[in-house]
């Protein structure tokens, strides 16, 4: 296994700077993508760190949540704190009684109750940033750099663009920062063991599961039609389980940061609602191992490939922006006549167009869509994401650039 080193990420200013200006941050995302890590190399010296994934200190703060907070003071890491929610009244003491900024940094697993508790205990105190995996200038060391994408005919991409085998390479190995050394063979372990963490720790304490044996073939089910249209009742045909469960089931999914949802675009903003959205895996990794494609060269080659590599582009555009502390307003388009636009980055008034395409000889063909729309919007500049290996102009408002360039 390769010698590993610290990635810088790029949400380290964003950390710093929350922390000299508010009391309380909390950085909630999936686990195992470094938000404990991140924490402890941005902490000073005298910040105390505790972790609830200890039985002993999770059994101390559930029982006596303010001793606890008095033998682990601020300044202070609290570790995976949705196991202890008791601990959210007696943090918003701490927060009230001093005016020092950055007293309480938290990590915590993506869950809906968790969320829902500590907007409500910590309302106006409580800063919240999420995090995924590496980004692709992550894992190059460059996550300082990198900024929150958008369409231009100047992309300020600062990587080495690769060929497609190597591209679909890192698509099949994943982001998460342990599996990034691995070989093939370790790498499956450790998705062994996360799938078994996953369902252990987050699912169980989520929903009473029941069948363990149903969620995991639940778990492939919905690995395979990342980047599709959500259709719940295939996927609950698919599994053998009813609609309203594999609801639910998507909502742990959602709730613990595994899936996102491409909500579509509508004029009607009530319509947006209630239509289906697109299904995309956070990381490209665990959707590959759960989709059974055993090498990256099986997956570039199968019949998932396009969706696969559209994932992956959707992934790293949300990772730009949650990793620069901003929530973007993403969409897709799909009219009557199924003229489709992968996603839509709406910001100060335009709809940024953007198609992905896996292949690396782009055509404007492509992005015939964008002129669909465009008289339904006003539109910003648009760029078709492939694997091409040079910027390539398609009409006087779009470009066709690598995914590299993002």
């Amino acid at each position: 296994m390769a010698n590993r080193k610290y990635l810088e990420r790029t949400l380290t200013p964003d950390i710093l700077r929350i922390s000299g200006n508010d009391k309380i941050l909390l950085v909630n995302g999936p686990r195992q993508v470094g938000k404990t890590t991140i924490l402890k190399h941005a902490k000073t010296p005298e910040r105390k760190y505790v972790t609830l994934d200890n039985k002993a200190d999770l059994a101390f703060a559930k029982a006596d949540p303010k001793g606890f907070l008095e033998t682990y003071s601020p300044p202070v890491i609290i570790d995976e704190i949705q196991y202890a929610q008791e601990l959210f009244p007696y943090i918003k003491m701490l927060a009230d009684a001093s005016n020092r900024r950055g007293r309480v940094w938290m990590t915590g697993s993506q869950q809906y109750d968790m969320m829902e508790k500590i907007t409500e205990s910590l309302a106006g105190r409580v800063i919240i940033i999420d995090m995924l995996g590496l980004s692709i200038y992550e894992r190059k060391g460059l996550g300082l750099s990198q900024k929150p994408f958008l369409p231009s005919a100047t992309p300020p991409s600062k990587l080495k663009r690769r060929n497609i085998p190597d591209t679909f390479k890192i698509i099949w190995q994943g982001s998460y920062p342990d599996v990034i050394y691995r070989d093939e063979k370790s790498r499956k372990d450790f998705y062994d063991s996360y799938i078994r963490t996953y369902l252990e720790r987050d699912v169980k304490q989520l929903i009473n599961v029941g069948d363990e044996v149903a969620f995991l073939t639940f778990l492939k089910v919905a690995a395979a039609r990342t980047g599709q249209e959500l259709n719940v009742a295939d996927i609950a045909k698919d599994v053998g389980i009813s609609q309203p469960t594999a609801k639910k089931w998507l909502s742990v999914l959602q709730a613990s940061g595994i899936i996102y949802f491409l909500q579509p675009y509508f004029k009607n903003i009530t319509k947006r609602l209630i239509k289906s959205p697109k299904m995309y895996f956070l990381d490209t990794g665990i959707a590959a191992y759960l989709a059974g494609w055993t090498t990256p060269e099986a997956l570039e080659c199968g019949i998932s490939s396009g969706a696969f590599f559209e994932t992956f582009a959707i992934g790293e555009i949300i990772k730009s922006y949650w990793h620069n502390g901003e929530k973007p307003n993403l969409y897709f388009f799909r009219d009557e006549k199924g003229h489709e636009i992968d996603l839509l980055i709406y910001e100060n008034g335009k709809y940024y167009p953007i198609e992905i395409k896996k292949h690396a000889t782009p055509d404007r063909n492509d992005i015939s869509a964008f002129k669909i729309f465009a008289k339904l919007e006003k539109l910003g500049y648009g760029c078709e994401i492939c694997l091409t290996s040079e910027l390539q102009p398609l009409s006087p408002d779009a470009m066709a650039i690598s995914v590299w360039d993002i």
